[in-house]
């Protein structure tokens, strides 16, 4: 079922770079398995933003897919670049990929097209 998923993850406190470089590597060398990834979970379109606030900072993640095969694809997928993405994203969050979350996902309420 193809849906949305637009959510945001903190950024642990001097993780800012990091984020950035995890960003621009998996865009960059890693593309190639990102992309294999992404098809493999139907997911056609993601966007990344980092967004500093006087909370802190997080990365806002937005996706068109099948949102629930994404996820469940991402938390069993034994890969290199799989392991090595949830890997960077628990360094940088703390949120582990590999465990569901421990609320419901975010609640699209608005999603407009032309």
């Amino acid at each position: 079922m193809m849906g949305v998923f637009n959510g945001m993850f903190p950024i642990l406190q001097g993780k800012e770079d990091a984020a950035r470089r995890f960003a621009s590597e998996t865009v960059g060398g890693r593309k190639a398995d990102f992309e294999a990834m992404q098809a493999r979970s139907n997911v056609t379109r993601e966007t990344w933003a980092m967004q500093e606030t006087p909370m802190g900072s997080f990365m806002l993640v937005w996706f068109e897919g099948d949102v629930e095969k994404a996820f469940g694809d991402l938390a069993s997928d034994n890969s290199d670049f799989a392991t090595w993405l949830r890997a960077q994203v628990k360094e940088i969050t703390g949120v582990d990929l590999a465990s569901p979350p421990d609320g419901p996902l975010p609640d699209v309420v608005v999603d407009w097209r032309a």
